[in-house]
């Protein structure tokens, strides 16, 4: 037991190298067999707060609150008003939380990895446009939201803001785990914020394709929802920041997805969901927990590289007209496509292989 702990510890702290010396004593487990159950661990715990931390934390500090501990919940809830714009703000990153060990086990159980193919200057800001979205954007976590795969190093003097659903931050603990990696809300005030009030040097991911391209994911299938996507390009002129397409291939692999045909009763209910919640309830199933010839809701071990391509430069427009913000979101659409069919063959796609964009 006391191993057992002595490892858990070393996650937290962030001594990954102590928890396979601590957890090596325990002799009927070999090195190989420690690394992959920590690998286990570490993606399920995320996999568990993308489901579930937000609707457990705030049923249980409902619960606190009819307890004697009371006053421990009030406290929270006080502070929670204080803090309640924060998000809005930035957030409140943390570099201990984002080079926790247990990243680095959740980036080697697939294994994801970030590629970099120009550098990016310092006194400019940037919109990163994530492409696809995938199940739950692992690539995108791994890559923005940790230090797993090293994205201080390769862009050094770049703060990377992973942008989600404004509700995430709506809930108690879940709003202050989400801020510590640096994730931020998906709205103008936020991004606003950090385009203009916060210096430069900010990198801004956008999963640009969103719930209606999550419904669409499924593994063989290389797709992206931008046509009519030009928000993110808007943005971009109003604050003179630079566009910056990225792609992860492999992505769409590890969840397999039952798809709804158009005009289905599913996908009825799941546009609904989209429309009013924000997003869109999907029917997918992974590995299982012992065992990856069952079902789970560990996604499958397949390999996810993310390719960071060439800015495209973008001038300060305070209010573009729609023909700007058509030209320049011509541009981009052209910029993924030709970064797609640049290194597709390398990351073990065909050469015939074609990206849809709808």
């Amino acid at each position: 037991m006391k191993t057992i702990i002595a490892a858990y510890s070393g996650v937290l702290r962030g001594t990954g190298s102590n928890i396979l010396s601590s957890l090596q004593d325990l002799f009927w487990l070999s090195k190989s067999k420690v690394e992959k159950q920590l690998q286990i661990i570490s993606v399920l715990q995320w996999v568990l707060t993308f489901l579930i931390m937000g609707v457990a934390c705030t049923l249980i500090l409902m619960y606190i609150l009819c307890t004697d501990c009371w006053a421990i919940a009030a406290l929270y809830l006080a502070w929670l008003v204080f803090d309640w714009n924060t998000p809005k703000k930035g957030g409140r990153r943390s570099q201990w939380v984002r080079n926790w060990a247990i990243w680095r086990y959740f980036r080697d159980y697939f294994p994801i990895r970030l590629v970099k193919t120009h550098n990016l200057l310092t006194t400019r800001n940037y919109i990163f446009g994530y492409h696809p979205h995938g199940i739950m954007g692992l690539g995108a976590f791994c890559n923005f939201s940790t230090e797993a795969t090293g994205v201080g190093q390769k862009f050094p003097g770049i703060r990377p803001y992973l942008a989600t659903l404004a509700g995430n931050f709506r809930m108690p603990i879940l709003r202050d785990y989400l801020m510590s990696g640096g994730i931020c809300p998906v709205n103008r005030d936020s991004i606003d914020y950090i385009l203009s009030k916060n210096g430069s040097g900010n990198a801004i991911i956008i999963v640009v394709g969103g719930a209606a391209e999550s419904l669409n994911c499924t593994p063989g299938k290389n797709s992206v929802t931008l046509k009519n996507r030009k928000g993110f390009v808007k943005l971009a002129l109003r604050h003179g920041a630079d566009l910056v397409p990225v792609y992860s291939f492999g992505e769409n692999e590890v969840y397999k997805q039952v798809i709804f045909e158009e005009g289905s009763w599913g996908r009825w209910v799941q546009k609904k969901f989209q429309k009013h919640i924000g997003f869109a309830p999907c029917i997918f199933h992974g590995r299982g927990l012992f065992s990856s010839n069952t079902w789970g809701l560990l996604p499958y071990s397949k390999p996810i590289t993310t390719v960071v391509g060439e800015p495209i430069t973008i001038p300060k427009i305070d209010n573009p007209s729609q023909k700007e913000v058509d030209f320049y979101h011509s541009i981009y659409v052209d910029s993924l496509v030709k970064l797609f069919d640049k290194y597709k063959s390398k990351f073990g796609l065909p050469e015939t292989e074609v990206l849809e964009v709808n």
